[in-house]
């Protein structure tokens, strides 16, 4: 081997031999590669019995730092090393752009945003209100709420998220705690745009932060600054803006707004220059109703202004396009799982990257048999065999489902309650649970009881157990094993960028052209595949427990072609028949 142009060292191979050690690194692997050849043996042999199919670490990609390296090396061909310049540089950018960022102008746009944060972070103002992902962060003072600010979002949650209202006061609809989650993150960012200086990258107003108070959403001119504010910085409006100004809308709404409900905020407003003059403040102060209602029809005026000339920025379908193109979106979908197993890890070998991937799997087959929302799939409690099962009033009270073993039909059984669904009060519903019964396709019961007898402990390696079907791999670092929102989308997200995408360099990765997602779209999946076969909205809303109103709206990608294509169908029936 040594003649052949390696190096090999006697105790290493040894080391190997014994299964101390293993190769990890692209130099080592070259190395089994000589030892293959050497012994006459068929490609990869000894590779398979590694259980492992690529090099874990030794790269060194110019210009990436540790943690980067980390994620590059499940994207890079074993000779990246001896390979040229130019080709290790277009190795790097092709992975960079199509795998790691997201590929889409939006990600590319919303990577370069991230990087300047300026959102006040309100936390835990209210008991089953989550933080959302850009909450989450350890705020620093510039980013802390001023008290009287934090009083005002307090007092603006309880009046959306309580059971009953106030004494004297009136609403129209009620926040659940995701809806209140959202809604705190933008006015979040709308308060944080207005307090970050104007000589800073943001170009924000500059209002002090003494002064933010929830009194500058009635003057109009507030609101016109942060809509061309948002316009300047993306480039041109979209639907986002015209929904903040249908939420001022209805803070402002007579009868029922809040702010029109609680004019004692205007005492706080103080002028600021070049946005509130004094005069304004007087107004305002002097009328609160009628500034109240200014606002409200400037508001709806400016929504439909905007509704003319949104623009998306954001499609859904962009990153899924070689999967809703396919004529089965759903088989196209599967390759992904089919990568997923033929790329598993050896369990004894490696019992916790194998976990990692049976939990990969599961997430994908779940997703796809189910068509839930991320949070429906991410809170999935379970029950073993032979346990019983929970009520559905304990379900309902949680609000959430639950995978467990049915005795009578001799299956694993999805049951939740309709409480825990986003469109709980939807016709497809009617009030009553939905449930359903998994095939045992494709091995899923075996891969089921797989994770929960064997990956489940490995995963939590003995931290206390959250109840859920789906977990994390708990660290040193986290102790936690329960998903949250952000975390749950990364990882999936990860799944569909080390199995998903096609790399051309490794030929790993099951669909050519495919960009990182996130398990809503999975959704758009289910919903496509139906309407290709059937042609019915209808029977589409079934798949993922929506209306055939939403699925038009948001989910089916049901083209001319596919339409045009699905009355061939029929219609060519009569030519084969003459």
């Amino acid at each position: 081997m040594i003649a052949a142009g390696g190096t090999a060292d006697v105790t290493t191979i040894r080391a190997w031999r014994r299964g101390v050690k293993e190769p990890c690194t692209p130099a080592s692997l070259q190395l089994v590669d000589r030892i293959e050849h050497r012994y006459r043996l068929p490609a990869a042999y000894l590779h398979a019995c590694l259980g492992r199919s690529r090099a874990l670490s030794g790269h060194q990609p110019a210009g990436a730092d540790p943690a980067e390296r980390r994620r590059l090396a499940w994207h890079l061909p074993d000779d990246f090393g001896t390979r040229s310049q130019s080709e290790q540089d277009e190795i790097l950018a092709w992975v960079r752009s199509r795998i790691l960022s997201g590929g889409t102008a939006f990600h590319r746009y919303h990577a370069e945003a991230s990087k300047h944060r300026f959102a006040i972070r309100f936390e835990g103002l209210v008991e089953g209100v989550p933080l959302r992902s850009g909450q989450q962060l350890a705020a620093r003072p510039e980013f802390t709420p001023p008290p009287h600010l934090a009083q005002e979002m307090e007092s603006l949650l309880r009046f959306k998220t309580r059971t009953l209202t106030e004494p004297g006061f009136e609403r129209s609809g009620v926040w659940n705690a995701e809806t209140a989650s959202q809604k705190v993150e933008h006015l979040g960012l709308m308060f944080g745009a207005l307090a970050m200086p104007p000589d800073t990258v943001t170009q924000g107003f500059g209002v002090p932060r003494v002064r933010l108070t929830f009194a500058l959403l009635v003057s109009p001119a507030v609101w016109d600054w942060y809509i061309q504010w948002r316009e300047a910085r993306r480039g041109f409006y979209t639907q986002w803006e015209s929904e903040m100004l249908l939420l001022a809308a209805a803070l402002a709404r007579s009868g029922t707004g809040w702010l029109r409900q609680n004019p004692a905020l205007g005492l706080s407003l103080q002028a600021v220059d070049g946005l509130i003059s004094e005069q304004d403040v007087r107004v305002i102060q002097d009328d609160w109703d009628g500034a109240c209602e200014r606002l409200t029809r400037h508001a709806l005026s400016r929504a439909r202004e905007i509704q003319r000339v949104a623009r998306v920025h954001r499609d859904p379908f962009e990153p899924l396009l070689p999967v809703l193109e396919a004529a089965s979106p759903v088989a196209e979908y599967r390759k992904i799982t089919d990568e997923i197993l033929r790329r598993m890890p050896d369990q004894r070998r490696h019992p916790r990257a194998a976990a990692e991937s049976v939990r990969s799997f599961l997430m994908l087959r779940l997703g796809l048999h189910l068509g839930l929302r991320q949070k429906n799939l991410r809170q999935l409690l379970v029950r073993f065999r032979g346990e019983p099962p929970t009520s559905e009033r304990d379900l309902e009270r949680l609000k959430a489902g639950e995978l467990r073993w049915h005795e009578r039909d001799g299956g694993w059984e999805v049951f939740i309650p309709c409480a825990a669904f986003k469109n709980a009060n939807s016709a497809y519903f009617s009030k009553r649970p939905f449930r359903l019964l998994l095939p045992d396709l494709g091995d899923l019961y075996r891969w089921i009881d797989n994770y929960i007898d064997r990956c489940r402990p490995i995963l939590l390696a003995g931290a206390p157990d959250p109840g859920v079907f789906f977990i994390k791999t708990v660290k040193t670092s986290s102790r936690d094993a329960a998903y949250n929102q952000q975390t749950f989308y990364e990882s999936w997200r990860l799944t569909i960028q080390r199995y998903g995408i096609f790399n051309p360099w490794t030929g790993r990765g099951a669909i050519p052209g495919l960009l990182p997602h996130g398990p809503h779209s999975v959704r758009d999946v289910l919903a496509t595949h139906i309407l290709k076969q059937t042609g019915s909205y209808e029977q589409a809303s079934y798949a993922i427990q929506d209306t055939p109103a939403t699925v038009a709206a948001h989910y089916g990608r049901f083209l001319p072609q596919d339409k045009a294509a699905l009355a061939a169908q029929i219609l060519n029936q009569v030519w084969r028949t003459v």
